[in-house]
């Protein structure tokens, strides 16, 4: 069904809700959300429609459980991984990692080595509902449940034909989208067979080298330049702040020359510092200096999606029937990461692009050479056009049995999930060209300008280069300098799986529900990089990450009354890793009727998470940034690398519920769930910036093992997977929902409102690496906020309907490590330091959907409208001191795009059709 059908179809689905008993993800027995022991939110196909959103991952990543999510743009940096582009699921801000993810149940196969599955692969028109479990589940489904589920359920009835077309864009004209989708069911053979059929296209233009009007403020967070006075603070955050180190056409940043920056043309001009912190300063020119780098990181990328499904089932007998399910998805997306900046480099007095005047002054200074940085305004901005084509076969064969008078229901399937993908970079410099571009002289012989390479070697090929200044570039050396490096990769999941299920078991207090069931799994990863495009590069140094694993794993779950009112709800499952032997998981659930109103319930699980191929073989993830040492930015490569004896995690959780449905309010029922998840052996590696920490201000040597100087300038550091310590997460849900006519208040006739509000209060959010254990819930700059809410209203009237939404987050704080003051501060010590501002205001966007049903003789059809962000709210503006040794740092947006709106208010108009 979906929200713009006739009324009476809406209210058949209405009292057909009712009745309906449906399996929710955190178990393999049938149960509803409010009787399971597990909490279970659950968003219906009219929530969907609803919402309207580009694609369904797009509307769970509202869910106030759901924090710190990727999608196709928040994901544009991770370019030397291959995630790019990816959308994918993250329950209880734990990583996407540690959320399993299904389409109907079953697994799919990943997108990327990290592990990560993305659920824009899934048939979006042909998803009845979105199950969301929060709560381990890996006793029931396996591995990488520690946070929970989000099941994507099929609609394996659906017998007709209906189809939708989207255009939305922002009110700012860009990231203009739009959506067909077409779906078809209808059976055969006399009702003994039935068809599904579904396509879907969507393109995006996205949102690239453009700045909103809040993004220019300079707001950053750096070192205090008098961080060493006493009783200042060790941080400052502000605004009008900019990079000191670089600017768009190039800055001598050495020497008596210091300060001297190339223009337009050429132009040779004095930088006016402000006060400096490292690569920072504090006024100044420091908007010119940054200049270059802002709106170098998209806004929004451009996706193109193109999928098609197809499932035919067959009564083989009246108790047996087969299927037969296959899905291709395709993906491009193309996103802008920053500007590829250029530091450090070395220019000799005898460069022949040199203007005169610093010519001439270094002759007079006796200089052989000055160090310049640039943002590189000329070169194009480094980014991705990554590809993926996912295809998924799956046949299978269900049924009934009875035997010894009990009846068995049963299934099995065989999947195979291949994901070819594309990875490749857009334009990108070599850093030998650029040196041998830039070391541009004049011919001994001849005195035109070559590079000076090519007075050795005139067939190297090297086309001299400009560097000094914006539009004096050539198109040909830019072209020399720039290379498209790319990586073939393919993943390829293969699943084999039973499962029994039975309530006929007679109990002492009723019946025994027993689900049980083996499933065996491979997964495997190759892939093709040219060797030229494995090294050498400022981005996307791809190397081929190649391995193998099996798995092979029994279950079994039970229900039974212990005594009346009282339900136990217990699985176990046996896992078998290929790699790190056997592991045992298990959940042992209490649900208790106190009265009819009242519903208590209880759970404790082991889970686990298995370490994913990259974890295991990465051979070797490089990109390029840089660090902070000694308040000194200095560029480096990182190399992170896997590690094929890392063991799996494993997770304790405990759930305490209670569930209120009073009798005196019909419709009204409200759940409040705490939940506690500890999580030891981590797998994780500990991060460039925290190595450089944990070696320069804390002393552990084995970080400072990892820290590689070639000739005294940083070269590489290493970083490794590992089981680290632990981790721990801790909160309460909140869930509540009312619906009701209006008829009372304004008579027969006045139609349905459903009121529903869900929300997150993150109490604890720690992660333990050996070395330092900080609780981050409450920090808005995190994954964990304090309070993370969504509320909605919805009314229809016969043909009308309409929905309001109020999402946000609650004030929090940048880091619960720091104390803010602005004078008088304690001496500050790693990592617990001192700021003059921690704070980050919360804040509320407000969504509408409007919708009307009209009849197109005998169809119905729906047009509908729905803005977001109708109020055009700003993001809320965060300073991240801690990486402000990244040289990135000035291209990224300062705020938390997980939490806050940075496209502004945005629509989408539509109309749906059902014959």
């Amino acid at each position: 069904m979906w929200a713009g059908a006739s009324p009476e179809l809406r209210a058949q689905e209405a009292a057909d809700t009712e009745i309906e008993s449906i399996m929710v993800t955190g178990s393999r027995v049938q149960r509803d959300g409010y009787s399971a022991p597990t909490p279970v939110s659950v968003l219906s196909e009219e929530d969907i429609a609803m919402e309207a959103p580009a694609s369904i991952a797009d509307f769970v990543n509202t869910m106030p459980a759901v924090q710190g999510s990727t999608t196709s743009s928040s994901s544009s940096g991770s370019l030397s991984s291959g995630a790019a582009g990816i959308a994918a699921m993250n329950l209880r801000g734990l990583g996407t990692g540690r959320t399993l993810v299904l389409f109907d149940g079953q697994r799919s196969v990943v997108s990327a080595s990290t592990g990560q599955v993305d659920s824009n692969t899934f048939p979006q028109s042909l998803v009845s509902r979105v199950e969301i479990v929060t709560g381990g589940a890996s006793a029931a489904y396996g591995s990488d449940a520690i946070g929970g589920v989000v099941n994507f359920i099929l609609d394996r009835e659906y017998t007709g034909f209906k189809t939708e077309v989207q255009y939305g864009e922002t009110f700012y004209d860009d990231d203009a989208n739009h959506k067909v989708v077409a779906t078809a069911g209808f059976p055969f053979a006399d009702g003994d067979g039935h068809v599904l059929l579904s396509g879907e296209m969507f393109n995006s233009d996205g949102a690239f080298d453009t700045v909103r009007d809040w993004n220019m403020h300079g707001y950053q967070g750096i070192l205090n330049p008098d961080r060493n006075v006493a009783g200042q603070p060790h941080f400052l955050v502000g605004e009008g702040i900019g990079i000191s180190a670089y600017t768009p056409g190039g800055l001598i940043t050495s020497g008596p020359l210091k300060g001297t920056y190339f223009g337009v043309n050429g132009s040779v001009n004095q930088l006016a510092y402000g006060e400096e912190s490292g690569q920072w300063m504090i006024g100044g020119d420091w908007d010119y200096a940054t200049s270059g780098m802002r709106g170098s990181h998209s806004l929004a990328a451009a996706d193109e999606r193109e999928s098609v499904f197809a499932r035919i089932s067959y009564d083989l007998t009246p108790t047996t029937s087969a299927f037969l399910q296959g899905s291709w998805a395709g993906y491009e997306g193309e996103s802008y990461y920053i500007s590829p900046t250029d530091r450090g480099r070395t220019i000799y007095a005898d460069n022949a692009f040199l203007p005169a005047s610093i010519s001439a002054q270094m002759s007079t200074l006796g200089l052989d050479s000055f160090t310049m940085g640039t943002s590189n305004e000329e070169f194009p901005i480094a980014g991705s056009n990554n590809g993926r084509e996912t295809t998924r076969l799956v046949a299978g064969i269900e049924g009934s049995f009875d035997v010894m008078d009990l009846g068995f229901n049963w299934d099995a399937y065989y999947q195979n999930g291949v994901t070819e993908t594309d990875e490749h970079m857009l334009p990108i410099y070599n850093f030998d060209r650029l040196t041998m571009a830039t070391d541009a002289v004049f011919h001994p012989d001849t005195g035109e300008i070559v590079c000076r390479s090519s007075i050795t070697d005139p067939a190297n090929g090297c086309v001299p280069m400009n560097r000094f200044g914006i539009g004096v570039t050539s198109q040909e050396s830019i072209n020399y300098v720039m290379g498209r490096p790319r990586r073939l990769q393919d993943f390829t999941q293969n699943v084999a799986a039973v499962n029994f299920s039975t309530s006929d078991i007679n109990g002492w207090t009723g019946p025994i529900s027993l689900a049980f069931g083996a499933e065996y799994r491979t997964e495997e990863m190759d892939g093709f990089v040219s060797p030229e495009h494995s090294s050498g590069w400022k981005y996307g140094n791809y190397k081929v990450t190649a391995g193998d694993y099996n798995v092979a794993e029994a279950y079994i779950e039970t229900v039974f009354g212990i005594v009346e009112n009282l339900e136990f709800n217990g699985a176990a499952r046996y896992t078998d890793y290929s790699t790190s032997g056997g592991v045992t998981t298990w959940k042992a659930g209490l649900t208790y009727v106190m009265t009819d109103d009242v519903t208590l319930r209880a759970t404790r699980s082991r889970d686990i998470r298995a370490p994913n191929l990259s974890e295991l073989y990465d051979a070797g993830t490089a990109r390029t940034n840089a660090v902070n040492i000694a308040g000194e930015s200095m560029p480096f490569i990182q190399n992170l690398q896997g590690n094929p004896v890392v063991a799996p995690e494993e997770a304790d959780s405990v759930g305490l519920g209670l569930v209120y449905q009073p009798s005196f309010l019909p419709g009204f029922s409200t759940a409040i769930d705490y939940y506690d998840i500890e999580i030891n052996g981590i797998i994780n590696f500990v991060g460039a910036q925290s190595v450089a920490d944990f070696c320069y201000l804390n002393g552990v040597q084995r970080y400072c093992d990892n820290i590689n100087f070639v000739d005294g300038q940083l070269s590489t550091i290493d970083l490794y997977y590992e089981n680290l310590n632990s981790m721990q997460a801790e909160g309460v849900d909140v869930e509540a929902t009312y619906r009701f006519g209006v008829d009372e208040l304004f008579g027969s006739g006045a139609g349905n409102v459903t009121l529903r509000a869900l929300a997150t209060h993150y109490m604890k959010d720690i992660e333990d690496n050996g070395v330092t254990a900080i609780n981050q819930a409450g920090s808005n700059a995190g994954s964990s906020p304090d309070w993370s809410y969504r509320m909605t209203a919805s009314y229809s009237l016969d043909d009308f309907s309409m929905n309001l939404t109020a999402r946000g987050v609650s004030d929090g704080v940048l880091s619960n490590a720091y104390t803010e003051c602005s004078s008088d501060c304690p001496a500050s010590a790693s990592p617990f330091f001192t700021i003059n501002d921690n704070s980050v205001p919360g804040e509320t966007y407000f969504d509408a959907y409007l919708a009307k049903t009209f009849l197109m003789g005998d169809s119905d059809a729906e047009l509908f409208i729905s803005v977001k962000n109708i109020l055009d709210t700003d993001p809320v503006l965060i300073a991240y001191p801690a990486n402000q040794g990244s040289e990135n740092r000035p291209g990224y947006l300062p705020t938390n795009r997980s939490h806050y709106d940075v496209m502004g208010r945005s629509y989408r108009i539509g109309a749906r059709f059902q014959f």
